[in-house]
């Protein structure tokens, strides 16, 4: 694993729904060697331990990345006071990112609300050969579809109360996109339940699939150990760590 730490100027920040905020940094290193599906781990200050955040977007000619975060607490509170020109203190890019087939593929990206970020790199590869399933509570916590939209993308946007786009899950939408037309992989950020729903549809159309973990981590390079979940491999039961052997794994090997 590759990675590098330092404190990198944060050169945009955008508020995209309420307690959603979106950064633009300035870390060339962690630009140029960056994948789709890898994570930032954010030191705040007065807080000791890091924040995982997910990568949303790679941009390697301007040397930048962006993540996106949802206030959940304190720390990521500190974080969304941070203003243009502060300086944060970023490890990355950390994790194994997503397996990226030839863009003439056709792929299903799907994201259920701070699960959608890192789906925005992955539809970049894709572009028009991407279909993007998101879904969000309602209509306020919608977050990224313009990014979708300006990639080409065919978007199928979901809320659950129907305030937005199609009412519903995104399981829902994807067996209605999987009984027109199918596809040659499916990645998948999100809840647990909702990993488990796209799973078992993945399995039922004999489509390849990985999905992406989201856990509580200490160090983020697997020595803490704290982010340990149950796998399978081979037939056997082992405990892998999100933050070292994933955050994206193989949809076959993740128990849920």
């Amino acid at each position: 694993m590759k990675y590098t730490q330092g404190n990198y100027r944060i050169v945009k920040k955008e508020n995209l729904a309420k307690n959603c905020y979106d950064f633009t940094i300035a870390c060339p290193e962690i630009a140029e060697i960056a994948q789709a599906g890898q994570f930032a781990h954010v030191k705040i200050n007065g807080f000791s331990l890091r924040r995982p955040i997910s990568i949303c977007e790679v941009d390697k000619e301007n040397g930048t990345i962006r993540i996106v975060f949802e206030i959940r607490g304190e720390g990521t509170k500190a974080l969304a006071d941070c203003n243009e020109n502060t300086l944060i203190d970023i490890i990355a890019p950390l994790g194994n990112g997503f397996t990226l087939l030839d863009s003439s593929k056709k792929a299903i990206v799907i994201g259920g609300g701070i699960g959608v970020p890192p789906m925005v790199e992955v539809a970049k590869h894709y572009r028009k050969n991407a279909t993007a399933i998101i879904g969000f509570r309602s209509a306020n916590a919608v977050i990224l579809n313009e990014d979708f939209d300006s990639l080409g993308a065919n978007v199928m946007l979901c809320t659950d109360d129907g305030t937005m786009g199609q009412k519903g899950y995104v399981t829902t939408a994807l067996a209605t996109r999987l009984e027109q037309e199918t596809a040659d992989i499916i990645y998948a950020c999100g809840p647990h339940l909702m990993l488990k729903g796209i799973i078992e549809l993945a399995n039922k159309y004999n489509i390849r699939c990985e999905v992406s973990l989201e856990e509580r981590m200490g160090c983020g390079v697997g020595a803490c150990l704290v982010c340990a979940c149950k796998t399978v491999k081979d037939g056997k039961e082992y405990f892998a760590h999100v933050c070292k052997d994933g955050p994206v794994f193989d949809s076959k090997e993740v128990i849920l």
